[in-house]
This record gives structure tokens, sequence and C-alpha cells, in this order.
């Protein structure tokens, strides 16, 4: 559909502040309670060590594919598409970008609530020894409760996107990010003198291949690809605000070491409470919401740790959730001329009202299932997570190795001439390496790869 009017492309004010929205985006819950369970479910080091080479060989390619395609139009997913290839499939790709934005953003608003209905619990003090569990499913239970946090998340998300890119995402992402950041390294230091200290870094740092099975292998390619915000057409559209002055090439370098980073350092963070306190590694996504709030109840300061910890996932999930609705709301102020204010409190309700089936799906509607039994939550999780993502992934990969000329890419990449001939290796990787690797991923995460 053409554009009803045009209007004059947002940018960002300074590379600094593109850079920390960006890692802001990457830096979500992915890297606070995906990486480190899975670290410790696979071996710890060993996972660590195949996730780095993962980033380097799938994430990073990707990355710069996404803000390739993105500056080179100035336009939304579906917008960019069309304005390369103008045809009834690759605008497609863009179409699924958008959709999975959508999907994704209305039941991470549900898992936004949660947290910041941890950090007003903190402040009221009913962290107990022995309680966390039945609160937590208590919590889950009420639907009033579930609908209002989810909402006051919603809230937030609409309030820092309705400022804009310059005097909204980047403003307070040169505010969120360095506050999580310095929070993030406090904790961790608090982390690094306790009892269980020394063998929270074995653990995480130490590798052991023994441990590593292949489906280690295959969860650490899965976990470079998600933990990046990649395939969902943040990062597209995040490149689409950038001027031709951004070196897209350092800036991915940069974005992807600060995301690595953050994720180590949560596992800093995370391991060594876990073992000087009992607690199994393995026990997956409830770490947050039951094993460590247990954990924070026994500690002589835990109700401020308590409350400290859960602002600082509150900070990391704020701003992947900005890029989510941005995604929408730059999609529909391209395609139908809307002003940014109205996309963005329309979008951010409907979003909002999307969303409310996943919150209901733990109590009211807890007893509709399908799909393997799991409930609308987990069914929109799978479905975006195992399905939209590596597709969306793969198929940019796709474009940006093989449809798009040498000219298109170097014009965007500023081809680097030096020893490394780092344009060169990047296009071997996004033509051969990463689409493989993608396609692996898709098959693991679809079940697919069982059969062979």
């Amino acid at each position: 559909m053409p554009l009803k009017k045009t209007q004059k492309r947002e940018h960002w004010a300074s590379k600094f502040g593109f850079v920390l929205a960006a890692t802001g985006s990457a830096v979500g819950l992915g890297n606070m309670w995906r990486f480190p369970y899975k670290a410790g479910e696979f071996g710890g080091g060993a996972f660590v060590l195949v996730y780095l080479i993962a980033v380097i060989a799938m994430g990073i390619p990707v990355l710069i594919a996404e803000f390739i395609i993105g500056r080179s139009t100035q336009k939304n997913p579906v917008g960019a598409f069309r304005a390369l290839r103008n045809n009834k499939f690759w605008p497609l790709v863009g179409w699924l970008g958008v959709l999975t934005g959508f999907v994704i953003l209305s039941y991470y608003c549900v898992v936004g609530g949660w947290i910041l209905k941890y950090i007003f619990s903190s402040l009221t003090g009913t962290f107990q020894t022995g309680a966390a569990g039945v609160r937590f499913e208590s919590f889950l239970a009420s639907p009033a409760e579930m609908v209002f946090w989810h909402g006051i998340f919603m809230g937030f998300t609409i309030f820092i996107v309705r400022g804009g890119i310059s005097s909204g995402i980047e403003k307070w992402s040169k505010i969120l990010m360095p506050a999580f950041i310095i929070l993030l390294l406090i904790l961790m230091i608090n982390s690094l003198f306790s009892p269980g200290a020394e063998k929270g870094i074995s653990f995480l740092l130490k590798p052991d291949f023994s441990k590593l099975t292949r489906e280690g292998i295959l969860e650490a390619l899965g976990s470079a690809f998600f933990s990046l915000s990649l395939g969902m057409g943040a990062m597209l559209t995040y490149g689409s605000y950038l001027d031709k002055d951004t070196n897209i090439s350092v800036s991915s370098l940069e974005i992807a070491f600060l995301d690595t980073f953050c994720a180590i350092i949560a596992g800093l963070m995370i391991f060594p409470i876990v073992f000087t306190y009992n607690v199994d590694p393995k026990v997956g996504p409830g770490m947050f919401f039951i094993t460590l709030p247990e954990v924070f109840a026994s500690m002589p300061t835990g109700q401020l740790i308590g409350f400290t910890f859960f602002v600082l996932v509150a900070f990391a999930a704020i701003t992947s959730a900005i890029s989510l609705l941005e995604v929408v709301v730059s999609f529909v102020m391209d395609e139908f001329g809307w002003t940014r204010k109205k996309a963005d409190y329309l979008l951010g309700f409907v979003i909002f009202v999307a969303g409310i089936p996943s919150a209901l799906s733990f109590n009211l509607w807890s007893g509709f299932t399908a799909w393997g039994g799991k409930n609308i939550f987990d069914i929109l999780d799978s479905l975006a997570s195992n399905y939209m993502l590596p597709i969306g992934g793969f198929f940019i990969a796709i474009f940006a190795g093989w449809i798009l000329t040498h000219g298109e890419k170097e014009a965007e990449i500023k081809k680097v001439e030096n020893a490394f001939h780092f344009y060169d290796i990047w296009h071997v990787l996004i033509q051969y390496v990463t689409p493989v690797a993608l396609l692996i991923v898709l098959l693991y995460t679809t079940g697919a790869l069982s059969f062979f």
C-alpha cells in the first residue's frame, strides 16, 4: 500500500545512543534468563565457548545484514524489502518481522509485568523463606493482578516510544543501559564475594566438553541468534534510523560485544549465588521468580539485593520491549502515514489487549490447551521462538548473501581494506555459514532434526 503522506525520517542523535539502544534491544530477558540456565544445563564453559563462536559465525553476520537493509532504504521491514526487491515474495519477509514483533511483545509484556510485581513485592518486604513458590502461584492465579501489571509494563513501553527516536528511545537508552550495566556489575561483585564464587566461576568459564551434548551445541546456536534480537525486524528498523556516516561493521561488533559481555556478567552474578545456596543450576526459568526470591529471603541484605536484581531485570526487559513496539509503530507510520503518537497509543493498546489471553492462560483460561498441551502463553512463545524468528533470520541471511548485489552491500558496509578483509569474511559467512547454521536452528527448534 502506498504511503498516504511523506514524513521526514527520524535519525539517531549520536552513534553512542544508537549502540546503546541496539544493545538494549539485544540485552533482554534472554541474557538474564535463557543464557545462564542453558549454560548451567549444558556444562557451563563449554556452552559459553560454542556460544561465542556462534555469535561470530551467525549472530554478527545477520546483525550487519539487518542494518544494511534498514539503512539503505530508510524504511520499516515491509517497505525495506519492497524498496530493494519489489516482488511478491521478499516483502513477505518484512511482514513476518512486523508480525513477529507484535506477537512477541504481546506476551513479553506479561512477563515484564511479573518483574514489576516483584519490584513492588521487594519494597513491601514480602520475600520469605519457603513462601516464594506459593506466592508466585498465587500471583499467576489472579487474573486482575496479571492483567494489571501487564498493562503497567505496556504503559511504560508506550511512554518511551511516543517520544520518538532521539527524544524517546535514544534518550531513555542512555539512562537505562548505563544504569543496567552499573547494577549488573554491582550485583556481580557482590556475588563474587560469596562462598560459592570459585565454584560458580569455574562452572561458567571452565570448559567441560564431556557435558556438551549435541543438544547443548544446538542450544548455543539458538541462544546466540535469539540473544541479539535478530529475525524480528527490530535491528532492521533501528538500522533505518542510521545516517550514512555510521560505520555499520564497527557498530555491529560493539553491540555484539556488549550483549555477550552482559550475558557472561549475568552468569557471574547468578552462579556464585546458585552454588553458595546449593541451588540446582539447571532449575531453568523458575530461578527468577521462585528460586532466587527464596535465596534473597535467606540473605542478610536479601531485601535490598532482591530489589536491585529485579530493577536490573526490568531495565533489560523494557529496553527490549521498546524495540519491539517500534517495529510495529514504524511500519504503520511508513505505510499508512500515521503520526507517531497515534500509532504508538493505538498499537500499544491493541498489543496490550492481544496480550490479555496470555495473562489469563495461567488462571481463567488455564483449561484451554493445544499444540501438545501448551497454554496460550506457551503457544505464542513456541510459535515465535521456534518458527517465526529462525525463519525470518534465515531469509534475511539469504537476501543479504544471495539477492543483494556487492555494490548494494558495499555502499552500506563501507568495505574495510585491511589485513582482515572484513567485508570478504562477512560475505562468506552470510552466504554459506550463517544460512546453514540458521537452518539447523530452525530444524532443531521445530523438532524436525530429531527425525535425522
